[in-house]
């Protein structure tokens, strides 16, 4: 048996799979982020891990255990001392205190050069802007701290002692693509080298025994597990996590630096691959909060949806609604939501089914950014609204390979943990195949006009920075 623990940033979830790849026991514990003042957020380290113990205690009894694989929620900055424990609250990746320096950088040219060098354009909520505002703002709190580091590589530390990280966390912002390891230009470039000692080992893989024995694996973050546990494995397939936020990501084999920078390349275990990512802000969250405004809730989206029908009698929406703005396919810490074409004739289900449907054109912004070519593997919460699912078949002009559950992210943890030990790979889950609809072609007409939406509101966030 092994298990896979992914410690996402509301829930930390562990599942024990058998040796086909079946879930035979899962279990499951609510985690707190806290808004710890305006674009400030924050989660107590302590809790999160407490949460880890329990649910892996919680599947103690299902079996003699393998390997343990941990994945988890990426970006952010969790400081902690040489045990493990924190020296401060951990810094999210939806956090926007960092936002000013980005801005900074950006005029600099730094964020372009680190483009450049990496092929991932940095956001707010990446651990070097955070990182140079804590030097900033609370430097003892960087003096006290032996590691820098990310929540599942706390987890593993915690239950292990393993002082490390895998090559996904490191790649974003200072691992070279092509040499695998850090860079001291790139620490530089960010005003950071003098904090170097905070960056854990790159390991291949890390791995370490806990206590009882078992080998405990620091797997690749949640994006790219998500992938792996997907069965995204073919140059040009991509994986779309419809979660919270949306997660966009596709394969290559070729690092890229040009054109406008944006989204990010993480490396992944295997040699000449990485991943191209768009993490963007915007996701389920948005729909949530709209639903909410109208009075409604998730159990409603079927019916509000088919009461609205295809380009919402004329209402369109930009989805921005993170209070850190937006960071794929493009940054921008200022970015908000709007509705346009609002009228008496129009009501509520016309304002749901534009957000559902402008989430769905941000992910195809993403995708066609990260050049996807192949197979689309479709997972998260939000695939589970078959309705919603439909819209982003149509948006997207492809068939979607649509997982269900919640525990892909698990999964790819649990297929790390098997590679490290030396055992096979579990087949691909076959899922379900969402065909386009009817509404395909008009809905390609409406991406181009959604398109030039966003780049007229780009030129009116700038001018509203300056």
């Amino acid at each position: 048996m092994i298990i896979g623990l992914d410690a996402g940033t509301t829930v930390i979830k562990a599942v024990a799979f058998d040796d086909d790849g079946v879930p035979v026991a899962r279990a499951a514990e609510r985690a707190r982020l806290d808004r710890a003042g305006p674009g400030r957020y924050e989660q107590d380290p302590d809790e999160v891990f407490a949460a880890a113990e329990t649910v892996l205690g919680q599947l103690a009894g299902h079996g003699p255990v393998d390997a343990i694989g941990v994945t988890g929620q990426g970006d952010g900055v969790w400081l902690s001392d040489a045990e493990g424990k924190p020296v401060r609250p951990a810094v999210s990746w939806l956090d926007a205190r960092a936002g000013d320096i980005l801005a900074r950088w950006q005029r600099d040219g730094i964020l372009e050069a680190l483009f450049r060098r990496t092929g991932s354009l940095l956001f707010p909520g990446a651990a070097a802007p955070i990182l140079a505002a804590l030097a900033e703002q609370e430097p003892a709190a960087l003096a006290a701290a032996t590691t820098a580091g990310y929540c599942k590589d706390m987890v593993v530390q915690r239950l292990t002692g393993l002082r490390a990280t895998d090559p996904s966390d490191a790649s974003v912002p200072f691992l070279d693509p092509r040499t695998g390891d850090y860079a001291d230009d790139l620490l530089e470039l960010c005003g950071l080298a003098g904090h170097r000692r905070l960056l854990a080992p790159v390991r291949r893989p890390p791995m370490a025994p806990r206590a009882d024995g078992t080998p405990v694996v620091a797997a690749p973050y949640d994006l790219p597990a998500s992938a792996w546990g997907g069965g995204v494995t073919e140059v040009g397939d991509g994986l779309l996590i419809i979660g919270t936020t949306l997660a966009c990501q596709v394969l290559t084999d070729t690092v890229d630096t040009t054109g406008e920078p944006c989204g990010l390349t993480l490396a992944t275990w295997t040699e000449g691959r990485w991943l191209r990512a768009m993490p963007a802000m915007v996701g389920a969250a948005a729909l949530d909060w709209v639903l909410a405004l109208v009075g409604a809730g998730v159990g409603d989206l079927p019916e509000l949806l088919a009461a609205s029908p295809a380009g919402a009698n004329g209402v369109t929406a930009l989805p921005f609604f993170a209070e850190a703005g937006e960071r794929a396919p493009f940054v921008a810490p200022h970015a908000r939501a709007r509705l346009d074409g609002l009228h008496v004739g129009v009501d509520r289900t016309d304002v749901v089914r534009a957000v559902a449907e402008a989430i769905a054109y941000a992910a195809r912004h993403c995708l066609t950014a990260a050049g996807l070519t192949g197979e689309l593997v479709v997972c998260g919460g939000g695939a589970a609204s078959r309705p919603w699912l439909q819209i982003f078949a149509d948006v997207l002009g492809r068939p979607l390979r649509a997982l269900s559950g919640d525990e892909v992210g698990a999964r790819g943890a649990a297929l790390a943990a098997r590679q490290a030990i030396g055992l096979p790979a579990w087949a691909a889950p076959t899922g379900v195949i969402v065909e386009p609809g009817p509404d395909a072609a008009r809905y390609a007409g409406g991406f181009d006009r959604y398109l030039r939406a966003v780049s007229h509101a780009r030129d009116w966030w700038e001018e509203e920075q300056q």
